[in-house]
């Protein structure tokens, strides 16, 4: 197994790209503390990995607090002993508006929960990883941060701030033996692009979709993410850092 005796946090655990994360993890050997803003769906994924004989707990936490994701990593070292892998995968996304039209308060939510969150993820990670002797962190940006998506200047923004700030962290953490990369997902089956999807269109997406939504003819789901954040957080990337890795199927090149 690729993480056999590693302990990872991951946060927005509690559907989408982050559950099929823990439960790739944790199917994978490592013991995983499942990170969500709704507690009760965080334990939902401990119930899953524990169900199927792996190690978990779940923890409520806010990525946008401080104090709260501090919190979270203590807890998690308290209950598994170290720190190898931390996964900042929480986001969100405001509603699609001309910029001059945002709302103060949704631009800064979304910059505190994408971009802030990393940070701290990042902040609060090292320290522990450094007593382990080094770790892997894996950070969530978007292919929006690569491609602007109209109506989305926050999440555009926050998404290329993510992708500067693993760079910078990768060039300074490596003397630690600490490897910082991120994932830039395309279009993705989750909930929040099923509810932009509504936002945008007014109808369901369709997980068949076909056309230009990639290059490969198929949108994309949660697994195929979660095999790129394994490799990353496995010893199959010991030369990786300050990467950002594209996961769309193609989108970005057409």
């Amino acid at each position: 197994m690729k993480l056999a005796h590693k302990v990872a946090v991951i946060t927005g655990a509690g559907s989408g790209m982050g559950k099929g994360a823990a439960i790739l993890f944790a199917a994978q050997g490592a013991a995983v503390a499942a990170v969500d803003l709704d507690g009760a769906a965080a334990e939902q994924t401990a119930a899953e990995i524990t169900a199927n004989g792996g190690k978990a707990i779940a923890l409520a936490a806010d990525v946008s607090s401080s104090a709260e994701v501090q919190r979270m990593f203590d807890q998690a070292v308290a209950r598994f002993g170290r720190l190898d892998i931390a996964y900042n995968n929480a986001g969100t996304i405001e509603k699609s508006e001309l910029l001059h039209e945002i709302p103060d308060d949704d631009f800064a939510r979304v910059l505190d929960v994408n971009l802030l969150g990393v940070f701290y993820g990042i902040k609060y990670a090292v320290p522990h990883m450094m007593k382990a002797g080094g770790g892997a962190i894996i950070n969530t940006a978007s292919v929006a941060g690569l491609k602007a998506f109209t109506g989305k200047a926050a999440y555009t923004a926050s998404k290329a701030g993510v992708i500067a700030m693993t760079q910078v962290a990768g060039m300074q953490y490596g003397r630690y033996n600490i490897r910082v990369n991120c994932i830039c997902p395309g279009i993705i089956y989750t909930g929040m692009s099923r509810a932009v999807h509504r936002e945008q269109f007014g109808k369901e997406l369709d997980p068949a979709i076909k056309g230009r939504i990639s290059a490969l003819r198929r949108i994309g789901m949660p697994q195929d993410v979660a095999r790129v954040a394994l490799f990353l957080a496995s010893d199959d990337a010991a030369f990786v850092t300050g990467a950002p890795f594209v996961v769309d199927g193609g989108y970005t090149t057409g």
